[in-house]
């Protein structure tokens, strides 16, 4: 087969869906064809060593291909999605000046619309900022996601009831605008994009997806996850509003502080990980542009040409 570049009509590739689907190895493999890059679009693989947990690829898995955005900001910053854009957009824009295809790897669905479309984030207010965290440090986060739910189910949809930093800013949208947070997102079509983008989802049938999850968060654990989070425990990790919710980071920083053991920490990362997934699997359904890698396609290398052969018809219209 040959691996010529496609036409420079595809600006983009992103490869997306739900976790442990093999997003990061197929989206190498489409960079090594394509003679392009990879742009991380992971939430968690922009912190500094959150390796393990995040499933972040090491040099000899990356093939020689090189990846932008992983290891951005300390465990004790709080993510920010226009930060993010700024920082997908100067990569991007970067690999097209110097005619190298742009491959867009990850499942966090708005850090990948932020890159591709065009999303503009609204400001915030100290007042209502502050209201709304008391409240959730006073109640927790189940009554604010409900509120959430009440509002814009659709946001209630895509955000953990645990994720109480997104809840609350999601309500702060909500407060200020006057309108659903999903409202502040442009329809998914091609007159919203900024980039010509090819959008690939991995597609796996949920019964192997679950069992997929299981083997990754034994293997996590396998692989010293426990003695990651203690490191960057140590680091401030408990201190970041953002880090400290990831999944598996999250339940062992639970099981360190005595809230329960460590096999109970490993099988709430696998339950909160498979319903992660489903709600990852929900938002990007919902977006018609992707191009869905299913049944036979998700086994190697079948899913590897089949998603090559989508990248050369579009590059051909």
């Amino acid at each position: 087969m040959s691996s010529a570049t496609p036409s420079p009509q595809v600006q983009v590739v992103a490869v997306v869906g739900p976790t442990a689907a093999g997003k990061s190895d197929l989206g190498v493999e489409l960079a090594r064809r394509l003679g392009g890059e990879v742009v991380n679009a992971d939430s968690m693989q922009l912190y500094r060593g959150m390796d393990i947990g995040t499933a972040k690829l090491g040099a000899e898995e990356r093939g020689g291909v090189p990846h932008h955005l992983l290891d951005v900001w300390d465990v004790r910053e709080t993510a920010s999605v226009a930060e993010y854009q700024r920082l997908a957009r100067t990569a991007i824009d970067g690999l097209l000046a110097e005619g190298r295809v742009p491959v867009l790897v990850g499942g966090s669905g708005l850090y990948v619309r932020a890159a591709v479309d065009r999303l503009e984030f609204p400001g915030t207010d100290p007042e209502v900022r502050a209201e709304l965290e008391a409240e959730l440090a006073a109640r927790g986060s189940g009554p604010l996601h409900a509120r959430l739910a009440a509002a814009d189910p659709a946001a209630a949809v895509a955000i953990l009831p645990s994720n109480g930093r997104r809840i609350v800013r999601a309500l702060e949208v909500i407060a200020l605008t006057g309108r659903p947070f999903t409202a502040q997102l442009p329809g998914p079509d091609e007159e919203q994009s900024v980039y010509r983008t090819l959008q690939l989802g991995v597609d796996v049938a949920r019964p192997e997806l679950d069992a997929r999850i299981t083997a990754r968060v034994d293997r996590m654990w396998e692989a010293g996850l426990p003695e990651e989070v203690r490191r960057l425990e140590q680091a401030g990790l408990r201190e970041g509003r953002t880090a400290s919710r990831a999944l598996g980071y999250q339940q062992l920083l639970a099981s360190f502080a005595g809230e329960y053991d460590d096999a109970t920490a490993r099988e709430e990362t696998v339950r909160t990980t498979r319903r992660f997934a489903r709600r990852q699997d929900t938002w990007f359904r919902r977006d018609g542009r992707v191009h869905w890698l299913s049944g036979a396609d998700v086994d190697r290398p079948k899913l590897a040409d089949r998603a090559w052969e989508l990248v050369r018809e579009s590059a051909a219209r």
